[in-house]
């Protein structure tokens, strides 16, 4: 199935969406994109359906076709000090602020979100599975994230961040019932299942 242009009736249109919600290291990312109405991929689809190597190829289509793209990343303190669902929200809204021209009308992929200065939105549920725009958004989040989780493997390389990019396989929580944690892990999520005791 074909994913759809627009939502709305505005031409300025940007889709947002996160990637590594779910993890328990790293920061979760976010990115905006406002895509010409004219912007046709059938390859773009959500970045969790498409493979390393495609989102490798879509990232500077996207970024080269694209009206404008922002993205952010929210760090693991902040995470555990406002929780993962407002920090996901702060990064979809600051890659947001980072779009010029403005967005007229913002799409956001799942269902909470929060105003952003008078622009009107939408929350859709699997929306980069909808709309190219929110589909775009999540091939750089996911990819911007993916290169910074690999930057920092560099430093921890026991935890298998390059492979497993932060999120909670058994070998990355092997490793931390091994090694403890580190200064990217967010401590405010359970980072071993209640069988493990972890000492901090």
């Amino acid at each position: 199935m074909a994913l759809k242009t627009r939502y709305s009736t505005f031409n300025l249109e940007c889709g947002t969406d996160e990637a590594g919600r779910g993890c328990l290291a790293g920061p979760v990312t976010a990115a905006a994109v406002i895509l010409p109405t004219s912007f046709k991929y059938l390859l773009l689809n959500d970045s969790k359906q498409l493979s390393e190597k495609k989102r490798a190829v879509l990232k500077p289509l996207i970024e080269s076709e694209c009206i404008s793209f922002g993205v952010q990343h929210i760090y693991e303190s902040e995470i555990d000090s406002i929780n993962i669902l407002n920090a996901s929200i702060k990064a979809m809204q600051a890659s947001i602020s980072q779009l010029n021209p403005i967005p007229e009308y913002i799409i956001v992929d799942g269902n909470q979100f929060k105003p952003y200065e008078s622009t009107p939105y939408t929350t859709i549920v699997k929306g980069d599975g909808k709309y190219l725009s929110i589909a775009a958004a999540s091939v750089l989040a996911k990819t911007y994230r993916d290169a910074y989780m690999a930057k920092i493997h560099e430093e921890f390389p026991m935890y298998n961040w390059k492979q497993n990019k932060g999120y909670p396989t058994k070998e990355h929580r092997a490793a931390i019932q091994k090694y403890g944690i580190t200064k990217y892990h967010r401590k405010s999520f359970r980072l071993l299942p209640d069988q493990y005791k972890l000492e901090i």
